[in-house]
């Protein structure tokens, strides 16, 4: 059967118009990707520069020449490796709660006959909404009396609570994706819950695991005002405090400042990189039901 002029016609359209539709989404997948590196890249080039370009009328992207002081400066003259230790600690110390805490409330709200699961759930969200500027002075007056600043404790404790509602929320929908079948055939076998969350329910959320992890992690890692509050020292200060502490009354370190946000920045690319599979699944796994 021969086509119709109207089919050719269509046919000739979606031939033209194609290309056109392919070009346009890789030049916008081009422009998220230098969006979204362009500022890393201008760290990493200002963090190679010697002071007196990066305060020269015209900066430029190429260091020329190439110059490495800024690193050994953060490390050598700044101490830069100390807050590094204090925020792998604490982000550590909280991811590793958050995970522990959250999954555990997360398993029992969708997997076990609970009422009112979701207005806990909502009442886990509310509660999380608050700002955390109208919170921080009550917590340090709570952190004062209790002897808790300039610790690794208090910073633990408030990043806990902020990091549990997102866990909670992103692995409740990842738990409900998993069919209930499954729990009914390890309880038959004799399986107690938590017998089923460790070894049933956890393995088959990785993705979902991993994702949560990373953004408690990230989360905790970037975190300024409480850190900045609720600690006065070089031994419980994290990498935010540290870098803010480089800038002196009169001057500003740009090049040490650029080669801090370097260090930090490349640990948390990395994970992101080598996750990226698992952080992929994870997000998109709540979004359908089985």
């Amino acid at each position: 059967m021969s086509a119709t002029p109207a089919n050719k016609q269509t046919a000739r359209r979606r031939f033209v118009f194609l290309p056109w539709n392919r070009l346009m989404i890789y030049a916008c997948a081009l422009f998220v990707v230098f969006w979204s590196v362009g500022p890393f890249l201008w760290q990493m080039s200002t963090s190679l520069q010697l002071d007196k370009n990066l305060v020269s009328g015209n900066p430029t992207l190429i260091p020329d020449p190439i110059t490495f002081d800024h690193f050994i400066n953060i490390f050598v003259g700044k101490s830069f490796h100390r807050y590094l230790l204090n925020s792998v600690i604490v982000a550590g110390t909280t991811t590793f709660l958050c995970l522990l805490f959250g999954a555990i409330a997360a398993f029992a709200l969708a997997r076990l006959e609970i009422r009112g699961r979701f207005g806990i759930l909502g009442f886990i969200l509310a509660v999380s909404m608050f700002p955390q500027i109208a919170i921080v002075a009550p917590l340090y007056v709570l952190a004062s009396q209790f002897g808790w600043l300039d610790t690794y404790r208090i910073l633990v404790v408030v990043y806990l609570a902020l990091g549990l509602p997102l866990v909670i929320w992103v692995l409740f929908g990842y738990f409900r994706t998993i069919p209930q079948s499954i729990d009914e055939a390890a309880r038959i076998d004799g399986a107690r819950p938590l017998t089923i969350f460790f070894l049933v329910t956890l393995p088959m959320s990785l993705p979902g695991v991993v994702t949560t992890g990373l953004l408690s992690f990230i989360a905790a890692w970037n975190e300024f005002m409480f850190a900045l509050a609720f600690t006065s020292d070089i031994n419980h200060q994290t990498v935010p405090v540290g870098i803010a502490n480089f800038t002196d009354v009169h001057y500003i370190p740009w090049g040490d400042i650029a080669a801090a946000s370097v260090v930090v920045t490349l640990p948390l690319v990395t994970l992101v990189l080598v996750f990226e599979r698992h952080i992929i699944a994870g997000l998109t796994g709540g979004a359908i039901k089985e």
